[in-house]
């Protein structure tokens, strides 16, 4: 006995020591009522291990009793994700909700809010049950308040959402007293929120218990349940509910009930709610009184002493302004300026939490009402430029980045404004803050975004000068990071350079040199000039010249861990694409160097070709037209495999993609197929929105070049030196506007990946698995989706697509007429994670003997049917061998001795 304690406890990593079996089953207990998971799901997979070890009746009685206490009904709610549509634990739920063990009775309630939330089966056969409960006299109240929010997950269908609802509304009017009036109250809006049925009633029911019942806590409820409507489905609300709503705050006396009131307000305001609120014809009576009680309470709390109420006040104001452009909304849009400004001076002078959170909502809507005024922007900068200097530093810093984002869509920021920008920035470089570093970077961020086109030698003399005597190694990367974003090349050069050396691993040394020559190469290209096409070459020569080292140190830079692959793909497509720029140029110079024969005309009425009496420029521009087309193909896949990416980098590939699709179209345009070309598809929004100065620039090419070819189009028969310039022209503009390297080039704020696992598996890889070519082959694909610290910060999984192919490497054996459908597979399935995991099955049929190599390759599908090739690609070896019956056949055949009748009739496919 002794023995076989010291063994099983040795083996269960107890310890060495002898323990008879009660000591080994009180060591097990104690691990079932640990805390932590692990240990607990490590006790109980050690039972069978005891029971074997000491298979005595009453140990085993006392074990059972223990696990039984630890898997009580609760373990069946955690699994009703697993197991929705299991009978059998719906009949033991069931069961359970009418045992005389209270704590048997809340694990089964519990479960049974789980499995209702889960299986429409189980809904429609507990609701009956819970009802009768919840009814019944003999149940306590307290059980009661736990049984009534199972109802809200009766919304699969519309004749249970209705009975739970008649049913709901029978108690919040029976049982009046505050705890059943808020349990119920919620559990109807949950309902309601999830069915999507009677969500107006809803509303007006919330509205009126909010009006009428004098209870706070009966009065918050409503107002929080109203929030959450408000957000779910703002389309659903009425100008009438709107307007009771603006009547009860406007005429409550508590501060935090007003609050409550004025945020839900403010979150219809940004919606299409606050459209339908103004909708109603202009001039009558009604329409006036409502919109002047929601204009009133706005004026009214923007100047409130409390702060809260002040900053939802001028958001319901901003959004008003922002949302009915429409109206003639002069005043308020004064209105809303004016709190903001009195706002911002508030909140900057307080460094506490709750004036910083109000801080970033009154910047938010500065932004905000200057992207749909832009009239207003002056004053609004004038405002925070004037406050930057009394402010604290820890609002100066939220106030730089509004700065920032306000001058990257309107021009704002007037050169006469860089004065005090630079006197600031030496102030914060002689300051001994704890917050320098981030104001030295999110001022530079704002001198960048301010002076884009180029950076005078006064402004980076005081900005290099602070960064030695102020900053660390890190703030001056930040600082060159951000001048890579806004283009001011130059000047990431020198402090990429000036980094160099401080750093202490040779990949980062490698990363610094490799961002020091890229911006080197873009530097390059700011000397551009139009009409000048023998310097664009040159200067496009040398910008080849550091790409290439840049694309070496960026090789060298990478690890394992971190290929750097979408930065390396980027820099490549880059410098094809100044390559395919380049040969462009000589293309379209070559008329000129190497002009037709004197027989071209000749050859183009003998070959029916038109376009040969232009000589080899037409072959030429014609290649040149399929290598632009290539590259935006390779940039639309950099785009497709770059699911982690934010929107900015995202925008500036795909910006990357419609210049060459641009050269592509001037080319065929001008040139290649003039008459057949059309540019409706290449019309651009006047009226677009962009987010950033390289994107307006851009645009403002695109459409300067699309005008010019269209104006050459057919007028001129190609080839001409009109066309040719043109097209070098629109080469130089392109390149002329400095390229931005956005974000996700140096910060991965989002990290998802995909981990496949096939079986059956070889054991060594190389190593084929072999199956018969009469049977299939179940292929099972298991995979788990990883991610980063943020999660779904961009986008979100919502499907993995998986596709399965097959290729046949070498053959053995003789070749058979076998049909086309046999020799290949081909396969796609799209399955949902569930909790990060998927898994699915593929049959495979293997008919021609040989090696066949099978490649798994993932994709994902996002919450917007976008599909992103993010991979990985997995490979197997299959070895297809002949089924031992038609080797059989197939020997005798061949030694001349004819099969048996019973053989004849039995193939290889009849055993099935």
């Amino acid at each position: 006995m002794a023995a076989s304690a010291k063994s099983f406890l040795a083996d269960a990593g107890y310890g060495e020591q002898e323990l008879d079996a009660n000591s080994a089953l009180m060591e097990l207990d104690k691990g079932l009522r640990s805390g932590k998971l692990g240990e607990q799901c490590e006790a109980v997979v050690r039972f069978p291990r005891l029971f074997q070890k000491y298979p005595f009746p009453i140990l085993i009685n006392s074990a059972f009793l223990k696990l039984a206490d630890v898997f009580r009904v609760g373990m069946l709610g955690s699994m009703a994700s697993i197991i929705p549509e299991r009978k059998n634990a719906h009949h033991s739920i069931r069961q359970s909700l009418d045992s005389h063990d209270n704590v048997e009775v809340e694990a089964a309630i519990f479960a049974a809010a789980n499995f209702s939330a889960q299986s429409k089966d189980f809904a429609a056969g507990i609701c009956n049950k819970i009802s009768e409960m919840i009814q019944g006299l003999a149940t306590p109240v307290d059980l009661k308040l736990k049984l009534i929010p199972i109802l809200q997950h009766m919304h699969h269908d519309a004749s249970l959402a209705s009975s739970s609802r008649q049913l709901l509304q029978q108690l919040v009017t029976s049982y009046p007293s505050t705890k059943m009036v808020i349990v119920t109250l919620h559990t109807f809006t949950l309902l309601a929120a999830s069915s999507l049925v009677d969500i107006p009633k809803q509303i007006q029911l919330l509205l009126q218990y909010l009006k009428n019942d004098p209870r706070k806590a009966v009065k918050r409820l409503a107002i929080q349940d109203l929030k959450l409507l408000a957000n779910k489905t703002p389309h659903t609300w009425s100008r009438e509910n709107i307007q009771a709503l603006c009547e009860s705050a406007l005429h409550t006396p508590y501060d935090s009930l007003k609050l409550g009131m004025l945020s839900v307000l403010s979150a219809l305001s940004g919606t299409i709610a606050i459209k339908q609120y103004f909708s109603s014809a202009p001039g009558t009576a009604a329409a006036t009184a409502r919109s002047f009680d929601l204009v009133k309470l706005a004026q009214e709390c923007c100047y409130h002493n409390n702060r809260g109420i002040a900053a939802h006040g001028v958001r319901i104001l901003t959004n008003i302004s922002a949302s009915c452009q429409e109206k003639d909304l002069l005043p308020l849009e004064q209105d809303a300026v004016f709190g903001l400004e009195a706002l911002l001076v508030l909140c900057s002078q307080d460094d506490s939490p709750g004036a910083q959170a109000t801080l970033k909502i009154t910047l938010t809507c500065m932004v905000k009402l200057v992207k749909c005024r832009p009239h207003l922007s002056q004053s609004v900068v004038e405002s925070l430029l004037n406050q930057l200097h009394s402010a604290q530093d820890a609002a100066r810093i939220p106030m730089c980045h509004c700065l920032a984002a306000i001058a990257m869509q309107l021009p704002v920021l007037a050169d006469g404004m860089l004065g005090d920008l630079m006197d600031l920035y030496k102030l914060i470089g002689r300051s001994s803050t704890d917050k320098k570093q981030e104001l030295l970077v999110s001022l530079a961020t704002v001198i960048f975004v301010s002076s884009q086109k180029a950076l005078s030698s006064e402004i980076k003399t005081v900005i290099k000068q602070q960064l030695e005597n102020a900053s660390n190694g890190w703030t001056a990367y930040r600082i060159a990071r951000q001048a890579s974003r806004m283009g001011n090349h130059d000047m990431a050069r020198e402090l990429y350079q000036s980094l160099l050396t401080q750093v202490a691993s040779e990949h980062f040394y490698f990363w610094l040199n490799s961002l020091k020559e890229f911006s080197h190469a873009e530097q390059c290209l700011t000397s551009l000039q139009e009409d000048n096409y023998s310097s664009a070459l040159s200067c496009i020569a040398e910008a080849l010249k550091s790409y290439h080292k840049g694309i070496a140190s960026l090789t060298a830079a990478s690890t394992p861990l971190n290929p750097l692959s979408f930065q390396c793909g980027f820099v490549k497509l880059r410098i094809d694409l100044l390559q395919a720029f380049s040969q462009l140029i000589c293309t379209c110079n070559s008329l000129k160097t190497s002009p037709p024969p004197a027989i071209a005309t000749t050859i183009a009425m003998t070959s029916g070709n038109d376009l040969q009496r232009c000589g080899r420029i037409s072959n030429q521009m014609k290649h040149s037209m399929e290598e632009f087309r290539n590259l935006a193909t390779r940039y639309g896949d950099l785009y497709q495999s770059s699911f982690d990416a934010d929107s900015a980098t995202l925008r500036n590939v795909e910006l990357q993609q419609q210049s060459c699709l641009l050269i592509s179209h001037a080319i065929e345009a001008l040139i290649l197929d003039p008459e057949s070309v059309s540019f409706q598809e290449y019309s651009s929004n006047g009226t677009a929105h962009v987010d950033s100065e390289y994107e307006r620039r851009m645009m403002s090419v695109f459409n300067h070049v699309l005008e010019e070819v269209e104006s050459l189009n057919r007028k001129y028969a190609p080839v001409s030196y009109l066309h040719t310039a043109c097209l070098c022209n629109a080469v130089i503009a392109l390149l002329k506007v400095p390229l931005s390297f956005q974000r996700y080039f140096f910060q991965k704020l989002q990290s998802t990946s995909i981990k496949l696992a096939l079986s059956p598996s070889p054991r060594n890889p190389a190593e084929p698995i072999a199956v018969q070519n009469n049977q299939q082959l179940a292929l099972k694909v298991e995979g788990v989706v990883q991610h980063g610290s943020k999660p779904g910060l961009f986008r979100k999984i919502q499907s993995v697509c998986l596709n399965v192919s097959s290729v046949l490497q070498s053959k053995s054996g003789q070749d058979y007429k076998i049909p086309i459908d046999n020799m290949t597979n081909e396969m796609e399935q799209r399955v949902e994670p569930h909790n990060d995991y998927f898994s699915t099955q593929f049959l495979l049929n293997f008919v021609i003997l040989g090696t066949h190599n099978i490649t798994v390759e993932s994709s994902v599908i996002d919450s917007n049917g976008i599909v992103w090739k993010t991979g990985p690609k997995t490979t197997i070896f299959v070895k297809s061998l002949e089924d031992p019956y038609s080797q059989q056949v197939r020997l005798q055949q061949q030694q001349g001795q004819p099969p048996s009748q019973q053989q004849q009739q039995r193939t290889a496919y009849s055993r099935f």
